[in-house]
């Protein structure tokens, strides 16, 4: 489905290819200040005591969703200047794409690139040692991580239209809602191995952010029911 979004919304226009790689870029950035961060803490502290090595792993997770939020504002930031450019360069004073359609790119680049580290994180877990499930666990590790980075990457996508639009208009209470929808994504983790516990919430709270990006974009009743009945 993510490759989908983007060979038909978004691989056939280059200015859309750059903002795109930009948001992946800037959800990189903040990854990496995130693990660095982590890997001091770790490293200053000490590896037996486990509740402590816990905590530590919490802390890292809540962190990097705060950094990768605060990146999304960065990167808000540098888009509107952005079209500040483009709109003087322009022949007839109007940019080529509209803040709404940076919001839904950008928020794709962000869910490719997080999608990108969670199936190498995969691939390196299968290449052993051991066989899933070999000690009782679940034997769905897979498929389960599959479901949980498809729903991280459209999340992002509405995430971005949300927090773009929480910037656009001044309310800071969709960018708190974008911010707490991911701590709780985050945070639902650590139910594994009890999948349900994060894939059911996650999904929910999936559903909850298309409908409301859909309704912030612009969307309708109408407009679907003439989308699902194939009617310009």
């Amino acid at each position: 489905p993510a490759l989908g979004l983007f060979l038909f919304t978004i691989a056939r226009d280059p200015l859309r290819i750059i903002i795109l790689i930009a948001g992946a870029f800037f959800w990189l950035v903040s990854l990496l200040l995130s693990s660095l961060i982590w890997f001091i803490a770790v490293k200053a502290s000490d590896p037996q005591d486990e509740p402590l090595q816990k905590g530590l792993l919490i802390f890292g997770v809540m962190f990097s969703v705060l950094l990768q939020e605060a990146f999304r504002f960065l990167y808000y930031k540098l888009l509107r200047k952005a079209i500040e450019g483009l709109v003087a360069l322009s022949e007839d004073g109007c940019s080529p794409i509209s803040i709404q359609q940076m919001a839904y790119v950008a928020g794709v680049g962000f869910g490719l690139m997080s999608g990108a580290f969670s199936m190498i994180n995969l691939l390196a877990d299968a290449l052993g040692p051991g066989t899933v499930g070999i000690h009782g666990d679940s034997q769905l590790y897979f498929l389960t991580s599959a479901f949980m980075t498809m729903v991280l990457i459209f999340l992002h996508t509405f995430w971005g239209i949300l927090f773009f639009h929480g910037c656009e208009h001044r309310r800071w209470w969709e960018i708190t809602a974008v911010v707490v929808m991911h701590l709780a994504v985050s945070g639902s983790t650590f139910c594994n191995p009890f999948y349900v516990g994060s894939l059911v919430p996650s999904y929910l709270l999936m559903a909850a952010a298309a409908a409301w990006a859909y309704s912030l974009s612009g969307g309708s009743t109408q407009n679907l029911r003439r989308f699902f009945l194939c009617k310009s």
